[in-house]
């Protein structure tokens, strides 16, 4: 975890005032549109599945689905990603995963996602389909090609190994940062 770790408890360690006037002076009307948070991340270039990706992020921290994210929603985010329990993380996963909102994922679903945070964090590892194929196998025990919400979090909590996968290339720590600290100049 490292630096990020560091940087993310510094963060959580200031008192909410000072959270909240670095909040303003990155987003001084005091919210964050999808365009803003794309800016902030440096989208250009990126690929469809990274931008969909984004997308589906931004739309899971607008709460209230008034196109915005202000200073409560951040930190409801915030609160969730960083301290927030199992269970309440694998069901925020999962509607990331689902993209249609069909109450299922499907892999095609599941792959977009996966290479989208390859092409967002640029670490490609291992390849996506071989995650996907992973998740299945152990997960899906009816064969379905579909995870349920109830298939998805007892599949990740009964596989350790999955539960890590995923809290790895679920995290969002950096996008965090970003909104927080503001993007760093490229080295």
């Amino acid at each position: 975890m490292g630096a990020h770790g560091s940087n993310m408890d510094d963060i959580l360690a200031e008192d909410m005032h000072h959270w909240y006037n670095k909040f303003m002076k990155g987003s001084p009307s005091g919210v964050i549109t999808l365009f803003e948070l794309k800016a902030m991340l440096e989208m250009r270039g990126m690929t469809e599945e990274a931008s969909s990706y984004v997308d589906q992020v931004f739309f899971t921290f607008d709460m209230d689905g008034d196109g915005y994210i202000d200073f409560v929603e951040y930190i409801a985010a915030v609160s969730l990603l960083l301290k927030g329990e199992v269970n309440q993380k694998l069901k925020w996963y999962f509607k990331l995963f689902d993209q249609d909102g069909n109450g299922k994922i499907d892999r095609d679903e599941m792959e977009t996602i996966f290479k989208a945070i390859q092409d967002i964090t640029r670490k490609y590892d291992v390849p996506p389909e071989e995650i996907v194929e992973l998740i299945y196998t152990k997960v899906d025990v009816n064969g379905e090609g579909e995870l349920t919400l109830e298939e998805f979090i007892s599949g990740a909590r009964e596989h350790p190994d999955i539960m890590e996968m995923l809290s790895k290339m679920m995290d969002l720590t950096h996008v965090l940062e970003i909104i927080v600290m503001g993007q760093k100049p490229k080295q």
